[in-house]
């Protein structure tokens, strides 16, 4: 009896695409190369059929960061397909991102058949394990075979439904032989556009607290992508919430803003325990908190996450919420309102700071602005915009915008091509609050193709041509005062604060992307507040860097007389 005949590369290609979408991918971003040739024909006809959307990108690591944007606001896995050759290594920030992120995030590579390795083949190499233990299964199905058992186990493997895995990458080497094209005439189908899931909503959980809980002087902590259950925890417990920008749990009546700068006095040296949703990421004032030995701390978790590993943190690890509420317990008395009203005061001497008659346009500034205008879809950048959000915008009562950031390794690259899967995602009108080095890092992700569809996105960049934030750390210390210390301040400005003189006008002109200057917050605040003209739009808030450093100071100083010893 004769074998099975060997799938041609189109066929195969079919086949996997198949299966992608039985496991629920609905958006692929794909980097044009010959060898995966097979995968976009076969991506091409899919969408002809109304059964999911692709984007071109042609760079291969702002590909792999739209499809992380996209897939952090879908909810769904989606996929990036590539050529052979050094376009898979260019996955690798992307790929490192989702992994300790958590993003079901699809490498789909391509490579040429087993005969041509090993023979000096062009664009051939090693891909399979490529990624290493950044993705949670890699295969590779050589050419001719069938890939759908393969396709099936990397999307439960990314999806998070396999036991003890979180979601996360996965990497599937698909292996094609010539012929790479259609046999005869080629023409896809053409219908309707993939359907489009619901736009997230902001609803809030319900939490009961037990009745007969033990006063205590506990604060909860929203890390990173905790979610809305912070907040409802903590407005259940009667406890103070300390909620980074992008935990999604910033906002309510328990919510305190410039938490950070109360945490080394009162009420924060007070503090008796701690409960952690998400992963904090943003200060070193929470670290040490965290790592206090007069703090007991409890880590709410329920399910494996890639961001640690068990036992290498110092929490109590607690996967259910009656017995946190049994940790927590519930806000001793004037607990809460200490936190409310040296909040308060906090927040009044930040404002009156940043807020002065003729004060000058600043990061925390800006922040306020972007925060308080925000609708739809906010990421914020890394480095300091974020930190700024942190340090200086008060929380609303309600949620006004769904915000993201990457987190998993806090990198600044394909920021603006995070950004951009993020409105590809869900359709959502999203702001972008970045940092110059930032934008530059991942300025190809304004580039949108002819015919692709174009993201409803405005990069508001805070341009202070440099690194201001290495000057808030300890370098700005080492780098002196250039009038006594030239060569230090000069070697520090050099290595760390980067110098630029970048034309962002030019660049967002060469994208096809408007572009507008604010010099004054009343200038950021006007922008920012006028309807959406759609399409991609570079707001760029050009100030002075500094006097940073000096500004961080005053506002330390401000807070601590506004807050006293009281508490």
């Amino acid at each position: 009896m004769g074998g099975v005949s060997p799938l041609s590369s189109l066929d195969a290609a079919r086949e996997a695409v198949s299966g992608l979408l039985a496991g629920g991918v609905r958006f692929v971003v794909v980097s044009p190369g010959s060898r995966s040739a097979p995968l976009a024909y076969a991506l091409a006809e899919a969408e002809g059929r109304g059964l999911l959307e692709l984007a071109v990108r042609i760079d291969e690591r702002a590909a792999g960061f739209t499809a992380l944007g996209a897939a952090l606001s879908s909810g769904r896995p989606t996929a990036v397909a590539t050529t052979s050759g050094t376009a898979v290594g260019n996955l690798l920030p992307a790929v490192m991102e989702a992994n300790h992120a958590g993003v079901p995030l699809l490498v789909l590579s391509a490579d040429r058949p087993e005969e041509l390795h090993g023979t000096g083949a062009n664009q051939t190499t090693e891909q399979l394990d490529i990624f290493g233990e950044h993705v949670r299964f890699a295969s590779s199905v050589a050419a001719g075979e069938p890939p759908s058992s393969a396709v099936s186990t990397a999307l439960n493997a990314a999806s998070g439904v396999l036991e003890g895995i979180p979601a996360g990458p996965v990497q599937l080497n698909l292996c094609f032989r010539d012929p790479l094209v259609p046999d005869g005439e080629w023409e896809p189908p053409s219908g309707g556009s993939a359907g489009r899931d619901p736009r997230p909503s902001f609803e809030r959980p319900v939490v009961a607290a037990h009745g007969g809980l033990p006063p205590r002087r506990t604060v909860v902590l929203a890390g990173h992508g905790s979610g809305p259950l912070a907040e409802a925890f903590a407005a259940a417990h009667g406890l103070p919430l300390l909620a980074e920008p992008s935990s999604n749990a910033r906002y309510g009546s328990h919510a305190v803003g410039p938490y950070r700068l109360l945490l080394d006095g009162r009420p924060g040296n007070r503090i008796e325990r701690v409960v952690l949703f998400g992963r904090p990421t943003l200060s070193r004032p929470v670290t040490a908190l965290l790592a206090r030995d007069s703090v007991q701390t409890a880590l709410y978790h329920p399910r494996t996450v890639p961001w640690f590993t068990e036992g290498r943190r110092r929490e109590r690890l607690v996967a259910d919420l009656d017995e946190l509420s049994l940790f927590a317990g519930r806000g001793a008395e004037g607990w809460l309102d200490a936190w409310l009203f040296a909040g308060a005061a906090a927040q009044e001497a930040i404002d009156r700071e940043l807020g002065a008659p003729g004060a000058p346009l600043t990061g925390p500034g800006l922040a306020q602005i972007v925060w308080r205008l925000a609708r739809g879809q906010l990421m914020l950048g890394s480095s300091n915009g974020i930190r700024d959000v942190d340090l200086a915008a008060a929380p609303a009562a309600e949620p006004t915008a769904r915000v993201y950031a990457n987190r998993g390794l806090s990198g600044i690259d394909g920021t603006v091509s995070t950004a951009a899967g993020l409105w590809l995602g869900n359709r959502t009108p999203t702001d972008l609050f970045l940092g110059d080095l930032t934008f530059l890092h991942d300025a190809g992700g304004l580039l949108v193709g002819l015919g692709e569809a174009e993201p409803d996105l405005r990069v508001i960049v805070l341009n202070d041509a440099g690194g201001a934030i290495f000057g808030l750390l300890e370098h700005g210390s080492v780098g002196g005062d250039p009038a006594t210390r030239p060569g230090a301040a000069s070697a520090v400005e050099r290595l760390f604060g980067t110098p630029h003189r970048a034309d962002l006008r030019a660049l967002a002109a060469a994208y096809g992307a408007r572009h507008r200057l604010v010099r004054t917050p009343a200038e950021a605040a006007e922008a920012l507040a006028s309807p959406r003209a759609g399409g991609r739009e570079v707001i760029e808030a050009r100030v002075d860097r500094t006097g940073l450093r000096g500004l961080h100071g005053r506002i330390r100083q401000a807070v601590a007389a506004a807050v006293g010893h009281g508490g």
